[in-house]
């Protein structure tokens, strides 16, 4: 997963202004204690950046990947 590709699904889950929020403030314990932009910032890689944030908050799988049920969901890393 690309950095662009871990946006776009935070804007299409979560919707634009929320999904920035959450990344921004949601501090996530599987991420070190930091926030998702935090840990994008300090080079963790972005699939798991998203699997973190999505557990955190409790996201169905059938969630996590967006309106295109053709994306294929990236591996956990």
């Amino acid at each position: 997963m690309r950095h662009r590709e871990f946006w776009a699904l935070v804007d299409e889950v979560f919707g634009r202004v929320y999904g920035r929020t959450l990344a921004g403030d949601q501090v996530i314990g599987a991420l070190e204690n930091r926030t998702a932009a935090q840990a994008i910032e300090d080079g963790v890689e972005p699939r798991t950046v998203w699997h973190a944030l999505c557990d955190a908050l409790d996201v169905p799988q059938e969630r996590r990947w967006g309106a295109d049920a053709q994306r294929p969901a990236p591996p956990r890393g």
